[in-house]
Order: C-alpha cells, then structure tokens, then sequence
C-alpha cells in the first residue's frame, strides 16, 4: 500500500493538504445543511454572510473584502444568481462595478442557515480545535499576512537588498522618468506612451491594472512595471524599465517575477507583451520567465505601437497554456 505523500513531505505539500482538509470539511457542512432542505455550497456562504452583514456590494469590492480572484467570485456570484439567492444590476459593463444584493430567498435561505447550520458548525470545529497546541486560527491569519506582504514566489527567489513597492501619486514621477529614460534612449515617444506615462492612475489603476516598483539598497527606486488591463481577466505587460544605474544587480527579474505573481492574484487568464527586437535583453528575460513569442497576439495587438515588432504570451495555469 502507497504512503501519504502530503505527509511525507508536509512542507512541500502544506498548499494541497490545507485544500484536503478544507474539502473534508466542507463536504460534510454540505451534508449538515442538506438536513435542513438547504443546497447551499461553504464556498456561498462566505459571499453570502458578506452581503448580510454588509449590504449590496460590487463585484470589485467583494473581490476586495473575501481576498479571492475576481473569477472566482464571479463564478460564485453566477451560480447563487442561478440559485436565487443573490441579484446583480445590469447597468454596468465592466464587471468589477456590477452590484450584487441578496433576495428574499436568500435572506430567508441565511436565516435558516444561522439557525441550523452554522450553530452546528461551529461547535463541531471547536471540538475539533480544542486541546490542540497554539492558536491554530492565529497562525493561519499570520500566514495569510505574510504571503500577501510577499508571495511565494518572491521569497523562493530572494534578491539581497531589493525591495517591491506598490503605485502610490507619489511615485508617478518616477513611473515616467524611468520609462522615457529607455523608451527615448533606444525609440521615439508615441502618443501610446505619453498617454499612459502621464496618466499612470487613470489609464492603469483605475481600470483595474496595477503598476509595481523595485527599489535598490543605496540606490532608490531603479525600475518599474505596469500591468494595463486591456480586457476581461486579460492585461498587457508594459512599461517596464529598470536604470542602467541598477544594471547586474537583476533588479528586472525580480521586478517582473513580483509583477508576474500579482497577475496571478489578480485572476488574469490571458497575459501578453508587446515589444522590439533592439530589446534584446529584455526578451531574454522575457523568455526565461516563460514568456512565449506568438503570431496571434502580434495579430491582434501589434499595431497600438509603431516599433513593435515582437510579441509574446505568458502561459498562466488558468489559461490552461
């Protein structure tokens, strides 16, 4: 008879035993809620005691406050609509500003459940809790916080004196000098960029993108990146430069393994770049990351700039590349 490999290698395999656990116990909260004639999922009633407790939310903002890739609560939401249970407005197109509320059948359906679900619930994971070493619930929070300040990634690929920094205002200055250095020293401005170098929070933030920066001990701030969304669950890699001030000390790779890391958390299904073959190293870097040269992002992307002449596509798990 085969061994448990996840407990063999408890370390290596901490993500995929947290996940049997949590299958294990929420199959059975599935069985103590369908004694009651409810068909209700645990991975619904997280959303739905959100809605309860905080009234009709976004889609964005549920994103925001469960901490899950926006996919995952729009599939969520979609399945509670076809349930029933929750209603979405239709007024906007983006999906991250849809507005989700409870029904009355799912008002009724949470009651029922504070009644004689959750109660239940409750007191079985305190038996189960109970005797054990330390406070298991504290030391999954701290967990929780430390991989939100730094991704598994980042810390399998630790960089001495670098750090990653998040878009402030404050930073959009060098947002654009970092970028123009390059574009200018090797292109020619175009609109495009100009567009997006001068409006970093409009044109990137605040359409759901995201602009990282790495900073170097006793150098500044050496490099930045921007993630633009350019679609559902779909973003573009773009302005990315890294000073020659920093060059050897791989800021760029570090930098762009954070940006990669925070694509991931974002739910981005399709991630591409558009770039120029006088970029040698950057596509080198690009294709050591895993970035794949491809035809049909060249096809339909290639001419939002005049020197591009190479584009590539990242092969994310939830695009199945």
């Amino acid at each position: 008879m085969s061994g448990d490999i996840l407990k063999e290698r408890p370390v290596l395999f901490l993500g995929s035993r947290l996940k049997r656990l949590a299958e294990r116990m929420q199959s059975e909260v599935v069985e103590m809620a369908a004694t009651v004639g409810l068909d209700i999922q645990p991975s619904q009633y997280s959303l739905l005691a959100t809605l309860d407790r905080y009234g009709p939310q976004t889609i964005g903002a549920l994103t925001q406050a469960m901490q899950l890739s926006q996919p995952a609560i729009t599939r969520t939401v979609a399945k509670l609509t076809d349930m029933g249970l929750v209603v979405i407005d239709r007024l906007h197109k983006d999906q991250r500003h849809k507005t989700v509320s409870l029904t009355e059948a799912g008002t009724a359906a949470l009651a029922r459940s504070k009644s004689f679900v959750w109660p239940r619930v409750e007191a079985a994971v305190k038996e189960v809790l109970g005797g054990l070493e330390g406070n298991f619930l504290a030391q999954i929070d701290a967990i929780e916080a430390r991989l939100a300040e730094k991704p598994l990634g980042l810390r399998a690929h630790p960089q001495a004196g670098l750090v990653i920094w998040d878009f402030t205002p404050s930073l959009a200055p060098l947002f654009r000098s970092i970028n123009a250095q390059w574009i200018e020293a090797m292109y020619q401005l175009e609109p495009t960029d100009l567009d997006v170098l001068d409006n970093p929070q409009e044109r990137i933030i605040d359409k759901g993108g995201d602009i990282l920066f790495v900073e170097a001990e006793g150098l500044g701030v050496v490099g930045t990146c921007a993630l633009q969304k350019t679609g559902p669950d779909q973003y573009e890699l773009t302005k990315m430069g890294v000073l020659e001030s920093a060059r050897g000390r791989k800021a760029g790779e570090f930098l762009l393994k954070a940006m990669l890391a925070r694509a991931e958390q974002k739910g981005a299904r399709r991630l591409y770049l558009l770039s120029n073959k006088k970029s040698e190293a950057a596509i080198h870097l690009y294709e050591k990351l895993g970035f794949c040269h491809d035809a049909g992002i060249m096809a339909e992307f290639g001419a939002r700039y005049a020197r591009c002449n190479v584009a590539m596509i990242y092969p994310l798990a939830q695009n199945g590349g």
